[in-house]
């Protein structure tokens, strides 16, 4: 399996160079099939019968790294693709790449003919296309697919291992998979890279001599995306908000030993436990991570640990010999559900991994019965850290800010360092909800493909409602105002019966915004148009 790719799949295109015509794009691989298409600039027709058609010289050549895919607005066609990546690692001896840089090209002019309410949304719907450029955590691989894990990799049939890397892939974690379509439509197999939002860390180092290697893969459900405050709980459809499939591979002495967690937010403690009773094979058990960790110490989660050390020990994990044999595979999942908190999700996830992997070390053979790798410490800094980078990864692109209660993983407890940073991160998260995340879940929508543009219906952007653009920064003056000169005549207020006066009507208008701003928060804020609360 290693430095293998399957007989007979197709080698997608991995460097690649955008030749810019008056009246098309051509995109063209630089391996040795030279294989390219062109789209149309006007009306974003594909066309794979390139011929001797670019007659004359391109105004602009660049190299690009791969094209993400297409979509639709009002104006017609934009093509997304990858101008700068850098590489993040190797998966099963593969390189994976993380892209840093995105472009959308426009290929269209039919904005030329659109009324002045056309012209508004589509300024709009291309302000969501630059939040789009610089989505975080994407990663790809031109060799092999990474929306499948190492268990589900290893038992795929030839016929399928010998599919492009888009027909093998998982379409729960493709993030592109709504802009490939047309790029499916049209056959372009060699440039059709399925990509995956999440995190991916790696790390090597030697024990006891040996050689040795853990990966860490988190793969983003699009099923129900969105942002902290915009998408919770689950659809009609049993989908969950913000759905993680986490990844632990172990590399050693030929053997590849993987531990796979899945983690996402639920309803509420009760209602979610009385539902979950009603399945079968399924175990649910509530741990109250405040009560019994607080601020002290990562360790108390060992009183988790003896509830469920059975029913973990019995779901086992994946492993595979240096040959590809399965010698073991994992029965079971512990799904980590924190009802309001990825952080705390993030902090039980790595306790577990942690016990995962003592337990593989040992059937392998590189750990006694007695030994664990917290006992290795700058092994262990390096296996902490890469959950610590995971972590504040997946919370970027969920909530905008680094992760939460680091310090827990970092050093097992809470520091005042750590507890002034959180408070930071707490703010910066409250303002990125209320200014900027309707936005945001607004580009993811459209990505995706929850929501789909009409161009025979109704703005989506004419609304009845408060506009938040307008209001809200008018809401928040009336409230600082308020306070400052309630504050101000109150001070004032033992001198004179008018100070007295002013405080009150002060006082009372401050109220009153606060009453309003109460009401009407959700109005108020930075909230989704295209989808609203789904």
């Amino acid at each position: 399996m290693e430095n293998r790719v399957p007989s007979g799949t197709v080698k997608l295109c991995e460097q690649m160079e955008l030749l810019e015509f008056p009246d098309k794009f051509l995109i063209r691989s630089l391996d040795s099939t030279n294989q390219a298409f062109s789209i149309g600039r006007s009306n974003g027709s594909i066309d794979t019968q390139i011929g001797d058609s670019c007659s004359g010289s391109p105004s602009k050549v660049s190299k690009i790294y791969g094209v993400v895919g297409t979509i639709q607005l009002l104006a017609g066609t934009y093509v997304l693709i990858i101008t700068s990546r850098t590489e993040a690692g190797t998966y099963l001896g593969f390189p994976i790449f993380r892209i840093t840089a995105m472009k959308f090209l426009s290929c269209n002019e039919a904005l030329k003919l659109s009324t002045s309410q056309e012209k508004r949304d589509e300024a709009y719907f291309m302000s969501l296309l630059r939040t789009v450029e610089s989505t975080p955590g994407l990663y790809y691989s031109y060799e092999i697919d990474l929306t499948l894990n190492i268990q589900r990799t290893v038992k795929l049939t030839d016929e399928r291992a010998n599919k492009p890397l888009w027909k093998r892939a998982d379409p729960r974690f493709v993030w592109n998979k709504n802009l490939l379509e047309e790029l499916i439509e049209c056959k372009l197999d060699p440039f059709i890279i399925p990509l995956v939002q999440g995190s991916f860390q790696t790390v090597q180092f030697t024990l006891k001599d040996a050689p040795a290697k853990i990966t860490l893969i988190s793969r983003r459900c699009t099923r129900r995306l969105g942002t902290r405050m915009w998408r919770r709980g689950a659809n009609l459809e049993g989908d969950a908000a913000n759905f993680i499939e986490t990844e632990q591979l172990l590399e050693l002495e030929g053997f590849k030993s993987s531990f796979l967690l899945h983690g996402d937010e639920g309803q509420l403690s009760m209602a979610f436990s009385a539902e979950v009773q009603k399945l079968p094979r399924v175990r649910y058990v509530s741990f109250d991570f405040h009560h019994h960790c607080g601020n002290s110490n990562l360790d108390n989660l060992q009183l988790l640990y003896d509830q469920i050390s059975k029913d973990f020990e019995k779901q086992g994990y994946c492993l595979v010999d240096s040959e590809g044999e399965i010698l073991a595979e994992q029965k079971g999942i512990v799904r980590v559900n924190c009802i309001d908190c990825l952080d705390r999700t993030n902090v039980t996830q790595i306790y577990l991994a942690r016990e995962s992997l003592n337990s593989q070390l040992r059937k392998i053979g590189a750990l006694s019965s007695t030994e664990c790798i917290s006992k290795f410490c700058e092994i262990y800094e390096k296996f902490k850290t890469i959950w610590v980078e995971q972590g504040d990864e997946i919370s970027l692109e969920y909530s905008g800010t680094h992760a939460m209660k680091s310090d827990f993983v970092r050093f097992g407890r809470q520091t005042l360092l750590g507890l002034i940073k959180d408070g930071m991160t707490g703010l910066s998260r409250y303002y990125l909800n209320n200014f900027h995340d309707g936005i945001r879940q607004d580009a993811m929508d459209l990505i995706s493909g929850h929501y789909t543009v009409n161009f025979n219906g109704p703005s989506p952007f004419q609304m009845n409602e408060f506009e938040s653009f307008s209001y809200l920064p008018v809401a928040s003056a009336l409230l600082v105002g308020g306070l400052t000169l309630t504050s101000f005549t109150l001070n004032q207020g033992g001198r004179n019966a008018q100070h007295f006066v002013s405080s009150v009507l002060w006082a009372g208008l401050t109220a009153g915004v606060v009453v309003v701003v109460k009401a009407n928060g959700r109005q108020l804020c930075s909230r989704p148009r295209l989808c609203g609360l789904l």
